[in-house]
């Protein structure tokens, strides 16, 4: 180990580049569909040692002595975002005349950015680097400082973190209710880089021990916390309708009744043999094919569906304006329908996705005749604030639209006075590739952090009811079309308060860099 630790830290030039870019690309094995989380100690460890021969020369300024550090970082984000964000580009491939030009800004564009936090993540652990356990501990705090500023940074774009790949199934997602996505991220980095210890052997029993109170702390929690039993205090008997429509019909004009019609017939029929009719019906993000201000005659067929006491959440596109003195804006919503046809709520996406739903700098970029690239025929304005949905029952849910929900702090937020968590989405711009599985790996991890039961609808999948630690309770399979019932059972909130879990999450991360710190000044002063 030694010896193969020692060709690493030697290497130099495109070599140390290409070794960065696959240890990257090979770590993205640990998130789903994959959930193959071994890979990372060995992606970790590479790069520490890669880093460890990532020096400039003494006499270098200190930018010259850092610019080979954030080099290799660089190198293992690009590798890991370009292996882990492929799938973005099979959005453009949708409508591939007029987008497919775009093809490489979104394949190699997005990770070549990304990369920049995981090279800003190598210098900030090299600041503190020493040659012992100090070392890992930089490179924990160095990654869990930089996985937090990618949740609001530039608009913000948190996905896959390093986290994630500690927490493939419920029985390791538990910890999340404690340390947050912040403490998370620090502390699979610094447990998945403990075997770096083994080539240089220093701390090595102390790193051991670190790793098994970790492990079985992370294991044990997670036993106990699906074991405890939990006490419903309320129940809603829920349908959550997949209809899997091809995206190359959804706004062509003489598919629409077609497409209303299989929504309809999805959501109206009897319900499975062994459940209750159910008290809420829930469709996914823009399933509606028209405005409803267009074809009001809609809300008739809705009041007609629904039986006495049921409730229909619909993502839909919603009209503001349309005046002479002014154009209409467009909102992507999800609305709740009663019984009677009428609307009774609405709620506007607040996050709205960067050239998807609508162009930042528009007029810059319409000057090169660039224009919105996937989510419709019209540029979306976001919404103001997000409010929880009255439900049958009394009860409370908080709507998140597509990729609002990969954010912990905004779910944090606003699902504190909810009682469940409801997705919408329409993953189906993607394919069955994995970016639906990240994606609902990602939203079912938020139920786990708020402790609260998660109602997921996606056009083509992956639609699920989820408990809230995490366990689903029913899903449905990405390109199925049909609906899943089911009794859902709402107790309980979060272990922690979002506020508690976010000082838990820096003080762990905080924890780090003081350990990194300490050390690094100790091995100064022994050398001096």
């Amino acid at each position: 180990m030694q010896r193969f630790a020692g060709r690493i830290i030697l290497l130099w030039g495109w070599r140390r580049a290409l070794v960065a870019f696959a240890a990257g690309a090979l770590a993205v094995l640990a998130q789903a569909p994959y959930d193959f989380f071994a890979v990372c100690f060995v992606s970790f460890p590479v790069l520490v040692w890669l880093l460890d021969g990532a020096t400039g020369e003494a006499s270098d300024g200190w930018f010259r002595r850092l610019r080979p550090a954030f080099a290799t970082g660089w190198w293992f984000g690009f590798g890991y975002f370009l292996a882990g964000l492929w799938w973005i580009g099979q959005a453009l491939l949708v409508e591939a005349d007029s987008f497919a030009w775009a093809l490489p800004f979104a394949v190699v564009g997005i990770p070549f950015a990304l990369a920049f936090f995981y090279g800003f993540a190598a210098v900030v652990a090299r600041l503190f680097w020493s040659s012992d356990i100090g070392r890992i501990a930089a490179l924990a705090f160095g990654f869990g400082l930089t996985e937090w500023l990618r949740d609001f940074l530039f608009t913000g774009f948190p996905w896959n973190a390093v986290g994630y790949a500690a927490m493939p199934v419920p029985l390791l997602m538990q910890s999340v209710s404690v340390t947050g996505m912040i403490g998370m991220n620090a502390l699979a980095v610094f447990v998945f880089s403990l075997p770096a210890l083994v080539a240089a052997r220093r701390h090595l029993r102390l790193g051991l021990a670190l790793f098994v109170i970790l492990v079985a702390g992370h294991v044990g929690f997670g036993y106990a916390r699906l074991a405890a039993p939990v006490e419903p205090a309320r129940s809603i008997d829920v349908r959550i309708v997949q209809p899997s429509v091809d995206l190359s019909e959804k706004w062509d004009a003489s598919v629409r009744d077609r497409i209303f019609a299989t929504l309809l017939g999805i959501s109206g029929k009897a319900p499975e043999e062994g459940h209750a009719k159910p008290q809420l019906i829930l469709w996914p993000e823009t399933s509606v094919p028209f405005l409803f201000t267009e074809r009001p005659d809609a809300l008739t067929a809705l009041g007609d569906m629904l039986a006495d006491g049921q409730m229909l959440i619909a993502g839909v596109v919603r009209e503001e304006g349309g005046s002479a003195s002014a154009g209409s804006r467009y909102y992507n919503s999800v609305v709740a329908i009663n019984d009677k046809g009428e609307i009774v709520d609405a709620v506007d996406k607040v996050h709205l996705v960067p050239f998807g739903e609508y162009l930042p700098f528009a007029d810059l970029f319409q000057r090169f005749g660039i224009g919105q690239l996937v989510a419709g025929p019209m540029n979306f304005a976001a919404g103001n604030e997000r409010h929880p949905i009255s439900l049958p029952g009394g009860l409370r849910a908080a709507p998140f639209i597509c990729y609002e929900v990969i954010f912990p702090d905004l779910v944090a937020v606003d699902a504190a006075s909810s009682d469940v968590i409801v997705n919408v989405t329409n993953d189906a711009w993607f394919g069955d590739t994995p970016g639906p599985y990240q994606h609902f790996r990602q939203a079912q991890i938020r139920a786990v952090e708020n402790g609260l039961p998660l109602l997921r609808a996606a056009n083509n999948g992956i639609s699920a009811i989820v408990d809230s630690r995490g366990r689903i309770i029913d899903a449905l399979a990405v390109n199925a079309r049909g609906a899943i019932d089911a009794h859902v059972p709402v107790s309980g909130r979060a272990l922690l308060s979002p506020e508690q879990r976010r000082i838990n999450g820096l003080l762990i991360m905080l924890l780090f860099a003081l350990m990194a710190f300490t050390l690094n000044v100790r091995q100064r002063l022994r050398v001096n």
